[in-house]
């Protein structure tokens, strides 16, 4: 998790990605069986997103990993199966590309406008 140059460092002076990244790291260590991450790419930069997409890549398939998010613009990059949830009912459960088809060909940020076309029945 490029935290190599930490390691001496209270976690009380790190920065919020970098405390993401901690807690990646100890989540991982363990070899877990399955994964539950709430928000696990919130406060880090670009660049610490891509190490995150590898990191997650790198998995055994045999991880299961279950991710709550709102950042809709990694889903292509980083998940396979979607399911959007409405007030506790499921809007849509499938494949992130059949997710980014609700989208117009042309959107700039298609996952953003599948969700807004999905939840709000926007169309433009």
């Amino acid at each position: 998790m490029d935290l190599a140059s930490k390691a001496d460092t209270a976690t009380t002076t790190l920065s919020g990605g970098q405390l993401r990244r901690v807690g990646l790291a100890s989540a991982l260590v363990h070899e877990p069986r399955s994964l539950l991450l709430d928000e696990p790419t919130v406060a880090l930069d670009p660049d610490q997103r891509a190490r995150f997409r590898s990191a997650l890549a790198a998995l055994s398939p045999e991880v299961a990993v279950l991710v709550s998010t709102h950042q809709v613009d990694d889903l292509a990059e980083s998940y396979d199966t979607l399911v959007v949830l409405e007030d506790g009912r499921i809007r849509y459960q499938g494949t992130i590309e059949d997710f980014l088809a609700l989208a117009p060909a042309d959107a700039p940020r298609p996952a953003k406008r599948a969700y807004s076309s999905l939840i709000r029945g926007e169309a433009d």
